[in-house]
């Protein structure tokens, strides 16, 4: 793999980072140079993709659970010193009509995958308007855009979150925080995996390239976004490595 070094000298932590699209970008920002902590509910699974990458460490992290997400920003800050860059990568997904859905599935989507974003934000932000500088990238999805079926829940939690960006972004960029999301399309990782063939099938049919995109293909989105200069004109901006699903 090649690098830039893009990244040298600074730190940066990956909520949902022991696999998938969070691992990827771990992976590339410590080719790029960056000291990188891990972060997952499994934190067995973020240790070792942490050791497998090269990262500094994992810890665990439930991102619905705010006292859980205070001990895990204050174990990567004792590791790093500081928190350069921050991904919010943590997010489930399941299936289901609104008419069969119950609140507990609603809740727990929404727990997760919205407000997990604000948590890990919440408790990482001022450190970075402290110093006056900082990154946040916040992993959407192009079904917070566009919609999918049987997938409310999760649509509107990824709607929630560029929302949330965007005003973030509006709040801090005076401060010297840039905040961004990414919104990928459909995407080979475990979370897709659990949804049913049929849903698959019918999604490859119906993007331009005819296929899902990689978690690799994903990460140098992120890297950009985190880069100087490469991101510093990106405020608010919602990018979509998404096959061609979604041609905002």
């Amino acid at each position: 793999m090649s690098t830039s070094n893009a990244l040298q000298g600074k730190t940066a932590l990956i909520v949902g980072g022991a696999g998938g699209i969070g691992k990827a970008i771990g992976a590339a920002y410590v080719n790029e140079g960056a000291r990188v902590v891990l972060a997952d509910r499994n934190g067995e699974a973020a240790e070792r993709a942490a050791e497998e990458i090269g990262a500094v460490t994992g810890v665990t992290i439930d991102v619905a659970n705010e006292d859980s997400v205070k001990v895990a920003v204050a174990d990567a800050l004792t590791a790093l010193g500081s928190i350069d860059i921050l991904v919010n990568s943590a997010g489930i997904a399941t299936q289901s009509s609104v008419a069969d859905m119950d609140l507990a599935m609603w809740s727990e989507t929404i727990a997760v995958d919205l407000t997990g974003v604000f948590l890990v934000t919440h408790h990482v932000l001022p450190d970075m308007l402290a110093r006056g500088s900082g990154r946040i990238i916040n992993i959407a999805s192009q079904l917070g855009i566009k919609g999918g079926h049987s997938l409310a829940h999760y649509c509107a939690a990824k709607a929630g979150v560029i929302g949330f960006t965007k005003s973030l972004a509006l709040e801090v960029a005076e401060a010297g925080v840039l905040v961004n999301a990414i919104s990928p399309g459909p995407i080979d990782t475990p979370m897709v995996e659990a949804i049913d063939e049929e849903w698959k099938k019918a999604k490859r049919k119906e993007l331009p390239l005819g296929r899902f995109g990689k978690p690799e293909e994903v990460a140098p989105t992120a890297v950009l976004l985190a880069s100087d200069p490469g991101g510093n004109l990106y405020v608010g901006a919602n990018l979509g490595p998404n096959s061609g699903d979604v041609m905002p």
